[in-house]
């Protein structure tokens, strides 16, 4: 059983990693995607499922909500005004385009997340990302 405290931990340790698209890997690239799939490797191991590559306006092509079909698939979906630390936040930029970006909740008002041009870092979750704040997700088996 896991606790919010090692997804946070896990979370943590890619502070500082570059943003590579479509990457995932911790101290060398990672997009936002790459960041949620790496802790999932810290905490479970493997990967649950093969990624297909994407490009970089996969959600604006393609228009179907991929990243919370995935989230449904392997996370546990919760109301996103419930999340706690150490949950998967999704972000739709847009609120007639489908959720295209992630974080992992650290604290009520902070998440780390990859974003392009930038290094994972952990920043506050401010009224602008709360307003586009879309889906929640739990990773499974964590004891809240």
């Amino acid at each position: 059983m896991h606790t919010p405290d090692h997804i946070i931990a896990a979370a943590r340790g890619w502070l500082g990693t570059p943003y590579r698209h479509q990457a995932s890997l911790k101290h060398v690239g990672c997009d936002c995607l790459g960041l949620i799939r790496g802790v999932w490797r810290d905490i479970y191991g493997g990967e649950p499922e093969d990624m297909p590559a994407y490009s970089p306006d996969w959600a604006e092509a393609g228009g179907v909500e991929a990243l919370a079909q995935a989230g449904r698939r392997h996370l546990v979906e919760i109301p996103y005004a419930d999340y706690l630390p150490g949950d998967v936040l999704l972000f739709r930029w847009k609120a007639h385009l489908p959720a295209k970006h992630a974080g992992i909740a650290m604290t009520p008002a902070t998440m780390i997340h990859a974003q392009d041009g930038a290094r994972v870092s952990e920043i506050s979750l401010t009224p602008w990302w709360k307003r586009r704040m879309a889906f929640a997700f739990r990773f499974p088996g964590v004891q809240t």
